[in-house]
């Protein structure tokens, strides 16, 4: 993979798994119920394909 490219999915990959953790965070002060839970799944999701960026940007 060409070096430019690397970065730029390890951009993602980092991205991703900042927009988990702000997501999650909010999920947790400022919701309830099943709003909780769905903000909550969409943040392992993302949490999840920021890992498989961050490990492709690695291979």
């Amino acid at each position: 993979m060409d070096p430019m490219t690397k970065m730029w999915v390890s951009f993602i990959g980092i991205g991703l798994m900042a927009l988990a953790a702000a997501l999650i965070t909010f999920a947790r002060l400022k919701t309830k119920g099943w709003i909780r839970f769905v903000l909550s799944l969409a943040a392992f999701v993302m949490l999840l394909a920021g890992l498989v960026y961050g490990v492709a940007a690695m291979a």
